[in-house]
C-alpha cells in the first residue's frame, strides 16, 4: 500500500493556459495516508476523473509531482506504479472462466501456480463468486462481472493503490449497497489504499474514511462525513451534501448579528468577515425548528417522505427548507428559530472560522 502524495498539482486539456479557467484541474496539494479509504465527490465536471487518472498513470498532469511512498511516479505508466483500477464499465475476458480472469495479472509476473491457486480461492470467496468459479464470464450479470473487476485488484499483494472510477454506475440499484459493503469490509480487513470516484454522495459516505469534495476543477474540502455535514468549509459542500442540502441566505453582517431583511439572527462569537466579502449564512435543515416562536414565516408547500418531512418556509422573500418528523405539528401561525449549533457564516463562499481566544 502507498501514501500518496499529490504536489501542486495541476492539469489542462489545452496547449499553453492562460489562466486558471483553462485547466480542468486547478491546484492540488494534499497528501492521503497509506491505507486510506477516499471517496472524490463531485458532479460531472468538477475534475474528479482527471485528477483519479493523472493518479493511476493514464494521464500526466501539466504541473506538478506525485509521490508513492515519497517516491516521484509522475513519469511512470500504471503498471510500473503497481495500480489497480477498476473502470465504470466491467473489464473482463469473456471467454475465461471467474477463475482464470483473476489468476491472469498473477500469470502475467510469473507468480508459481500453487501460489495464485491459493491467492485466487480466497479472493473468489472474498467476492462471493465460489458457487461461478469454473464458468465463462460471459455468462455473468454486470454485478458479478464488476465484481471480477474488483477481485483482479485485490488478488496482487503488491498493489500500491486501487482505483475506483464511478464502479457502480451499471450495477442494479438494490444490489448498490451489498456491494459498497462488501468493499468497506474488505478495506477493513486488508487495509488497501482506496481512491473511490462517484458523484453519488451516498456512495461516498457510506465507502469511505475521508470524502474529497471537488468543485469546478479544485478540492473545496476534504473531511469525515461528519464533518462535511456539521462544517462545510465551502457552500458549495453545503448545497452538495445532505437532502435537503443547507439553506444558504445572503446577509449583512452586523457584529455578532446577521441581517437578513427585516430579521436579525444571532450568530456564534468569534467570526470575523474580511471587508467586503460577500457574506451568506448557510444553516442546514436538520438546524431549523419550526413552532410558536421565532422569526414568522409563511409556508410554501409540505413534502412527506416518510420518516420525515421537509417544510418549504419563506422568510423576508427567502425559501428555506426545514426538516420536521412525520408526526410533527406544522402550526397555524408558524415561526422558525435557528439552532446556533447549526449556523455557519461563509465569506466570498468560504467559511469563516471562529478566531481562538487568545489568538
Amino acid at each position: 500500500m502507498a501514501r500518496i502524495d499529490l504536489n501542486h498539482i495541476r492539469h489542462a486539456y489545452m496547449p499553453n493556459p492562460k489562466s486558471d479557467a483553462d485547466y480542468a484541474l486547478k491546484e492540488v496539494h494534499h497528501a492521503w495516508q497509506d491505507g486510506g479509504a477516499y471517496a472524490l465527490l463531485g458532479p460531472s465536471g468538477c475534475g474528479k476523473t482527471t485528477l483519479l487518472n493523472i493518479i493511476s498513470g493514464l494521464l500526466r498532469p501539466s504541473h506538478g509531482q506525485i509521490l508513492f511512498n515519497g517516491v516521484d511516479v509522475t513519469g511512470l505508466s500504471t503498471e510500473e506504479r503497481n495500480i489497480a483500477q477498476v473502470f465504470q464499465f466491467p473489464v473482463v475476458y469473456d471467454t475465461m472462466t471467474v477463475y482464470d480472469n483473476l489468476a491472469f495479472p498473477l500469470r502475467n509476473r510469473g507468480v508459481p501456480e500453487p501460489e495464485i491457486d491459493r491467492r485466487v480461492s480466497e479472493t473468489i470467496e472474498m467476492i462471493d463468486l465460489v458457487d461461478w468459479t469454473k464458468r465463462k464470464a460471459r455468462n455473468l450479470t454486470a454485478d458479478q462481472k464488476q465484481k471480477i473487476s474488483l477481485g483482479r485488484g485485490l488478488v496482487r499483494n503488491d498493489v500500491n493503490a486501487i482505483l475506483f472510477d464511478e464502479p457502480l454506475t451499471v450495477i442494479d440499484p438494490h444490489l448498490k449497497w451489498e456491494l459498497r459493503s462488501q468493499l468497506k469490509k474488505l478495506h477493513k480487513r486488508f487495509g488497501f489504499t482506496m481512491v473511490y470516484v462517484t458523484h453519488d454522495q451516498t456512495e461516498a459516505l457510506t465507502f469511505a474514511d475521508k470524502v474529497v469534495v471537488m468543485h469546478e476543477g479544485e478540492i473545496v474540502q476534504i473531511g469525515t462525513p461528519a464533518e462535511l455535514f456539521e462544517r462545510p468549509r465551502h457552500t458549495f459542500v453545503g448545497y452538495f451534501i445532505g437532502s435537503p442540502g443547507m439553506n444558504v441566505m445572503p446577509v449583512t453582517v452586523e457584529g455578532d448579528r446577521a441581517r437578513l431583511g427585516a430579521h436579525h439572527i444571532q450568530m456564534p462569537g468569534g467570526l470575523t468577515v474580511p471587508s467586503g466579502a460577500r457574506t451568506e449564512l448557510g444553516v442546514r435543515p436538520e438546524y431549523i425548528r419550526l413552532g410558536r416562536e421565532g422569526l414568522p414565516v409563511s409556508i410554501s408547500k409540505v413534502e412527506d417522505i416518510g420518516r420525515h418531512k421537509i417544510v418549504r418556509v419563506q422568510l423576508d422573500g427567502q425559501l428555506l427548507a426545514v426538516t420536521l418528523p412525520e408526526d410533527g405539528d406544522i402550526p397555524l401561525d408558524p415561526k422558525i428559530v435557528f439552532d446556533p449549533a447549526g449556523i455557519n457564516l461563509y465569506a466570498d463562499s468560504w467559511r469563516v472560522e471562529p478566531q481562538r481566544a487568545g489568538a
